[in-house]
C-alpha cells in the first residue's frame, strides 16, 4: 500500500527577499510600488545568454512535410506580390534570440514594443510583417539627484538626476547598465557619452504579464529607492481596450536620507518605429496640452513605403 499527500506547497523559483531587502519593499509597500511574489525575477547587471537552437528528429520532419510544403507555397507567393511573409521558418535571422526580454509594451494586435530587463526598449514590433529586433538605444530613462529637486530625460532611455541640501552630494544616471551592443561605436550619436553609472548590482527586475516593476535599491544614490511599475492594457472581457497601443511607467521614489533631496527624470525618445527609421526625415514632434490638463509629446513619424 502507498501512501501520501496529494497535495505539495511548490517553492517559489526566485523568492522576492532573494532580490530586494525587506527594508525596501516595507517601502514599497502601497500603490502597488513593490513588485508580486510570484514573478520573474532578473538583476539589471545579469547577461542573458544567447538561446540555444534546436533540430527535429527525422520523424518529426517526416509529419511536417505537408505543414512546410504549404508554407514554402505561402513565402513565395508573398514574394511574388513583394510581401515579406510574417511566418517565414526558411529564412534564418541575422539576430539571434537571447533571453534578454521583458514585459512588451502595448495592447493585444496593436503591435508591440519590448523592453529588455536591463531597460532596453528593443523588438519593434509596429508594422505588420516586419520585426526590428535592435534597441534603440537614445530611448533611456535618466535620473538625477540635486540639493532640493526631481529632473525626467525622454530620448527612449529614462535618466535621473539627484542633489541634496548643501550641494555635497550629486548623482546622475541612465537608468539602465551600460553594458550593452552598439555603445562606444560611432554610430552611437554621442549615446555612450551619457551618464551610464548604474551598475545594476542593487538593482532587479520583476515581470508578471501584463506588469513589470524595476527596483534600484540605492543605484544610483545609496539613500534614495525607486520604483518602476509598468503596464499594458490586458483586461478581462474587455477586447476594445485591451487593444489600445499603449503602456503606462509610474515612478514611485522614497528618500531615505536625513537631507532634502531633488529628483528629477527624464524620458527620451528617438521619433522612430525601429531600426534606423528616425534617419529618414521629414518626423516631426509635437507639443500638445490636453482639455484635461494632461500634456506631452506627439511624435509625427513619416514611414518610408517600399514598394
Amino acid at each position: 500500500m502507498v501512501s501520501g499527500t496529494i497535495f505539495h506547497c511548490r517553492k517559489n523559483s526566485w523568492p522576492t527577499e532573494e532580490y530586494i531587502s525587506r527594508s525596501t519593499l516595507q517601502l514599497f509597500d502601497f500603490d502597488s510600488a513593490a513588485p508580486p511574489e510570484q514573478a520573474w525575477r532578473r538583476r539589471l547587471n545579469s547577461h542573458a545568454s544567447i538561446l540555444k537552437e534546436f533540430s527535429i528528429t527525422f520523424t518529426e520532419a517526416i509529419k511536417m512535410v505537408r505543414l512546410g510544403i504549404r508554407l514554402w507555397s505561402y513565402v513565395r507567393e508573398e514574394a511574388s506580390h513583394g510581401r515579406k511573409a510574417p511566418i517565414d521558418p526558411f529564412t534564418r535571422e541575422s539576430c539571434k534570440p537571447s533571453a534578454s526580454h521583458g514585459i512588451p509594451l502595448g495592447g493585444m494586435g496593436s503591435g508591440s514594443i519590448s523592453r529588455g530587463f536591463r531597460g532596453e526598449f528593443k523588438h519593434f514590433q509596429i508594422v505588420p510583417g516586419t520585426c526590428e529586433t535592435s534597441p534603440m538605444m537614445a530611448n533611456q530613462f535618466s535620473v538625477k539627484l540635486h540639493p532640493s529637486a526631481i529632473i525626467l530625460f525622454i530620448n527612449c532611455w529614462l535618466k535621473i538626476f539627484i542633489s541634496r541640501e548643501g550641494g555635497n552630494k550629486q548623482y546622475a544616471s541612465v537608468l539602465s547598465p551600460g553594458q550593452h551592443e552598439g555603445l562606444g561605436k560611432p554610430s552611437d550619436h554621442g549615446i555612450s557619452s551619457w551618464g551610464w553609472n548604474l551598475s545594476g548590482q542593487h538593482s532587479t527586475y520583476h515581470a508578471l504579464f501584463p506588469r513589470a516593476w524595476t527596483i534600484y535599491d540605492g543605484e544610483p544614490d545609496p539613500e534614495l529607492k525607486v520604483s518602476c511599475r509598468q503596464i499594458s492594457p490586458f483586461i478581462p472581457h474587455n477586447y476594445r481596450d485591451s487593444s489600445l497601443p499603449t503602456a503606462v511607467f509610474v515612478y514611485t521614489l522614497v528618500n531615505t536620507g536625513k537631507e532634502r533631496a531633488k529628483v528629477s527624470l527624464l524620458l527620451t525618445w528617438a521619433n522612430s518605429i525601429g531600426g534606423i527609421s528616425h534617419l529618414s526625415g521629414d518626423h516631426v514632434n509635437e507639443s500638445f496640452i490636453g482639455e484635461d490638463g494632461v500634456s506631452g509629446v506627439l511624435l509625427h513619424h513619416k514611414q518610408v513605403i517600399k514598394p
